[in-house]
C-alpha cells in the first residue's frame, strides 16, 4: 500500500531507521540496567526487604487495605457516573435556571486538584468524622465532573436526525432523552467512561493524604516497619496496575455484551414489526 500521508522512505532511510531503533533499544536497556545496578548497589533487592511480604501478617495487612480501596472505588465510581449523568443531562438542559448552575458546579469541581479537595473536606467536616467519607465525597466530585462532560458530548455526538425522529413520533424531551438519545450515546462513550473509572480506582492511593485505610495506608506501616519503600512502592503497583487490568477486562467484556443485546434487540424489533414500524425504527 502507498503512503498517503509521506513518502516511502527509501533504501538508505530504512537503512537509518533501523539503526536508530537499534540504538534506542539499547540506551533503553542501558538505562534499565544502570537503575538495577544503582538498586542492587543500595541493597534494595536483598531478601531482608521483600521477605515481609510473605508474611501472613502483612500479607493480611494487604488484603484488609485491598478491601478498604475496593469498598472506596467501588462506591466513588457508581456515586460519579450518577452525578456525572445528572450533571451532564443537566448542562443540556433548555431551562437556563438549570443549565447554568450544572455548568458552574462542573466547571467548579474540574478546575479544583483532587487531592486539595480531599484536604478541604476532610478539614471541613472535621478529623473526628472520619476519613472515609472525604476520601469518597472528594472523588465523586471531581470524576463525576469529568464524567458529566463525557455524558454531554456523548449526547451530542449521537446524529440530531435520532432525536428529530422521535419528536416526530411525539415523544417528550425526557423520553427522548432517555429512550433514544442515552441508550445510543452508551456506546460512543463507554471507553471514556472506563478510562475515568479507572482514574478513580487509581485516585483511591490519595486517601493516604489523611490517613485513609487502603492500600497507600497499608503500604506506609509496612516501609515504615521494614524500612523498605521501593519493594513496597513496586508491590502496591504490581496490586494497582492487577486492579486496573481486570476492571478494563470486565469493562470490556460489558461492552461487548451491551453491544451483542443491541444488535439482537434492534434486529428482532425490525424484522417483527409492519415495514411502516420497521422505517420508523431505522429512522431511530
Amino acid at each position: 500500500m502507498s503512503a498517503i500521508l509521506f513518502d516511502a522512505p527509501g533504501p538508505r532511510a530504512r537503512r537509518r531507521h533501523l539503526l536508530m531503533g537499534i540504538a534506542t533499544v539499547l540506551g533503553i536497556i542501558a538505562v534499565f540496567g544502570a537503575v538495577i545496578w544503582k538498586l542492587w548497589s543500595e541493597d534494595q533487592f536483598t531478601a531482608e526487604k521483600w521477605e515481609p511480604f510473605v508474611t501472613p501478617n502483612i500479607v493480611e495487612l494487604l488484603l484488609e487495605g485491598l478491601v478498604s480501596t475496593l469498598q472506596a472505588a467501588l462506591i466513588a465510581i457508581i456515586g460519579a457516573v450518577i452525578f456525572g449523568l445528572v450533571f451532564g443531562a443537566a448542562k443540556l438542559s433548555d431551562h437556563r435556571v438549570i443549565r447554568w448552575p450544572a455548568w458552574l458546579v462542573v466547571e467548579f469541581f474540574r478546575a479544583v486538584p483532587l487531592l486539595l479537595l480531599i484536604i478541604f473536606i476532610w478539614a471541613f467536616q472535621g478529623s473526628q468524622a472520619g476519613v472515609i467519607m472525604p476520601l469518597v465525597l472528594g472523588l465523586i466530585l471531581y470524576n463525576g465532573s469529568v464524567l458529566a462532560e463525557v455524558f454531554r458530548a456523548g449526547i451530542n455526538a449521537v446524529p440530531p436526525g435520532q432525536a428529530e425522529a422521535a419528536y416526530a413520533l411525539g415523544m417528550r424531551k425526557s423520553q427522548v432523552m432517555t429512550i433514544v438519545l442515552i441508550p445510543q450515546a452508551v456506546k460512543i462513550m463507554l471507553p471514556a467512561i472506563i478510562s475515568q473509572c479507572i482514574v478513580a480506582l487509581k485516585d483511591t492511593s490519595l486517601g493516604y493524604a489523611i490517613v485513609a485505610p487502603g492500600l497507600t495506608g497499608a503500604g506506609r506501616e509496612i516501609w515504615r516497619t521494614f524500612e523498605n519503600r521501593l519493594a513496597t512502592a513496586l508491590v502496591l503497583a504490581a496490586i494497582y496496575i492487577l486492579l486496573n487490568l481486570t476492571l478494563s477486562w470486565l469493562a470490556e467484556k460489558a461492552q461487548k455484551r451491551i453491544g451483542t443485546k443491541r444488535i439482537e434487540l434492534v434486529g428482532g424489533i425490525v424484522q417483527g414489526q409492519p415495514g411502516g414500524t420497521s422505517s420508523n425504527m431505522g429512522a431511530l
